[in-house]
């Protein structure tokens, strides 16, 4: 399997933390250097001290975890949703913060880290999905204490609701027929 076949649904909470993260390192994913541009923008390490550009920023390793927990694969429309659903989790982003976030993404990450059209309509819908989940902010989770957990206790203690997740997914589904990614989420 490659990066682009991983993919571990919502539907299999009774992997743990680890197994999650064990598949996700037998693709050989994230090999390659995250291009400066996206680390400026998503990576919390480069921002400048006092200032926040955008909510919601994770390290690599966070978000790794967080694509885990929502149940979406390293495609780009599962890194839209990823980056948009962990901004909204922080219930402190402004519409023009989501409007730039995704211009940015949209004109000027590096392929393959691009945003297509239906990549920022996603992250859109993800961004505010995010702001109406009554979910912890994803990126302020402490990962390391859930590693041995299922996915399915760790979503519920970040108060993560699978059914609305679900019922996106499945709109997702809809909504994109000709994406790979969003025709695997409930696999």
């Amino acid at each position: 399997m490659n990066y682009a076949d991983w993919h571990i649904p919502l539907s299999h909470g009774d992997l743990t933390l680890r197994e999650a993260l064990d598949s996700l390192s037998a693709v050989g994913a994230r090999q390659q250097e995250i291009p400066l541009v996206v680390r400026l923008l998503e990576n919390p390490k480069y921002r400048l001290p006092g200032v926040t550009l955008f909510h919601g920023a994770a390290d690599l390793k966070v978000h790794d975890r967080i694509h885990i927990l929502l149940g979406r694969g390293l495609l780009m429309e599962d890194e839209a949703f990823t980056i948009g659903f962990t901004m909204g989790s922080t219930k402190r982003v402004r519409r023009s913060e989501e409007w730039l976030f995704g211009q940015l993404a949209r004109r000027i990450y590096p392929h393959p880290y691009r945003f297509n059209d239906d990549a920022v309509r996603i992250y859109y819908d993800a961004v505010r999905l995010g702001g109406i989940s009554g979910c912890r902010p994803l990126n302020r989770i402490d990962y390391d204490r859930y590693i041995d957990t299922p996915l399915r206790e760790i979503r519920s203690q970040a108060g993560l609701e699978t059914d609305l997740l679900t019922a996106c997914y499945r709109i997702e589904m809809e909504r994109y027929p000709g994406s790979t990614a969003s025709q695997r989420l409930l696999d």
